[in-house]
């Protein structure tokens, strides 16, 4: 018998440490729809709605309960982030600072953590 990996994770959700929770929030809501789903001042959880589940938070890089080692904001990550690839969501992105090659549907935008985010537009057959 063959066997085949079959996957248990249920969620994924990743964590950005950051010294600009406000703005930060304030960023992924404006770019793409994120809502805070739950809030501390120090902590901030955001989703989307729809039938997909996606997640993001935000986590204050000086709080307490982080490891030593982790009391920083966060120095480098990159996210790759596919989206509707409709002329108007291009040009929404684009007008909120994302630069790129709309005709590769390929955009790139930074946000306040210097966190790169790749705006990509899934492949049509």
């Amino acid at each position: 018998m063959k066997w085949r990996w079959r996957p248990m994770l249920t969620s994924f959700c990743p964590v950005i440490c950051t010294s600009r929770l406000a703005e930060s929030r304030a960023f992924y809501h404006r770019l793409f729809g994120f809502t805070a789903t739950f809030t501390t001042q120090w902590y901030a959880a955001l989703g989307r709605p729809g039938g997909r589940q996606h997640e993001i938070a935000l986590l204050d890089h000086a709080h307490p309960a982080l490891p030593q080692a982790l009391l920083r904001p966060v120095r480098a990550v990159r996210l790759t982030l596919a989206v509707d690839g409709t002329s108007q969501e291009w040009d929404r992105i684009a007008a909120l600072g994302a630069t790129g090659r709309p005709d590769y549907r390929h955009l790139v935008i930074t946000d306040p953590n210097g966190v790169r985010i790749d705006i990509v537009a899934p492949a049509t057959v």
